[in-house]
């Protein structure tokens, strides 16, 4: 191989937050690349490396960038925030990687905000869920209504992303609307803004007032589903299991475990 590639997920914002493994392929690259504000995280906690950082909207340029360097032999690391293969890179760079046979591609996980925003509002997707970004600059707003409408119709736990920015006020109201239908106003909600980072904070709402906020691109959206409820001061999503009771037995795990049996 000329080179290899790791699209690594860096989590959403303090090194503590970040797995052993990403850290461990940062400190071996040679060359951090991907957005400016994610390579200049990165380079704090991995000073010395080659850097190719690119704005916004430069994604497919900056696939190739990386590419190049390792296909040079560079041991190259295109650094993403989260979970690199949940609204990441990873799948751009699978889709260019026929153009570049001679290197070698791995995905590294990450924690995605959905886990790290949930662990600080307490449970919030015990149970089902689904993610949904509202940003439309790739998806269709009427592709997101329609997610979102089939999502609230089957009473999920919904987790938003993107739910506004300076150029797209109004969208986490409007997404409140379609939610809305099948929700009641007092279902409860949670916001958390800038996890792992400088201001983190943490709010739990409900629907009808969830939906006067004008959140920013830093901010991750909980919508419970009808059993969501507030604990302690903590958003919790239950299960079912039967508190004071015994312990049922683990069907679900019986069942995946279970050898596959021919149907007579």
């Amino acid at each position: 191989m000329a080179g290899r590639l790791y699209v690594v997920g860096m989590g959403p914002g303090s090194y503590e937050q970040m797995t052993i493994q990403a850290a461990r392929v940062l400190e071996q690259a040679q060359v951090l690349a991907g957005y400016t504000a994610y390579v200049e995280r990165a380079a704090r906690y991995f000073p010395g490396k080659e850097v190719l950082a690119a704005p916004m909207r430069q994604e497919v340029s900056r696939c190739r960038q990386a590419f190049a360097r390792a296909a040079e032999g560079a041991v190259t690391a295109l650094v993403c925030g989260g979970d690199a293969g949940i609204y990441g890179m990873a799948g751009l760079v699978l889709e260019l990687a026929p153009e570049y046979p001679d290197v070698q591609v791995e995905i590294i996980p990450g924690v995605t905000a959905a886990s790290a925003g949930g662990a600080l509002l307490g449970a919030p997707i015990g149970h089902d869920f689904a993610v949904i970004s509202l940003s439309d600059l790739l998806t269709p707003l009427e592709v997101i209504d329609r997610r979102l409408a089939c999502a609230a119709a089957a009473d999920l736990a919904i987790c938003l992303y993107n739910p506004g920015s300076r150029h797209r006020k109004g969208y986490l109201k409007r997404a409140c609307r379609i939610v809305g239908r099948w929700r009641s106003p007092d279902t409860v909600c949670g916001l958390v803004r800038q996890i792992g980072r400088e201001g983190q904070q943490t709010r739990i709402l409900t629907l009808a007032r969830l939906a006067e906020e004008e959140p920013d691109m830093a901010t991750t959206v909980f919508i419970g589903s009808s059993a969501a409820r507030a604990v302690n001061g903590r958003m919790v999503l239950p299960r079912g299991y039967r508190l004071g009771e015994a312990d049922a037995p683990e069907r679900d795990v019986q069942e995946k475990d279970a050898p596959e049996r021919e149907t007579p």
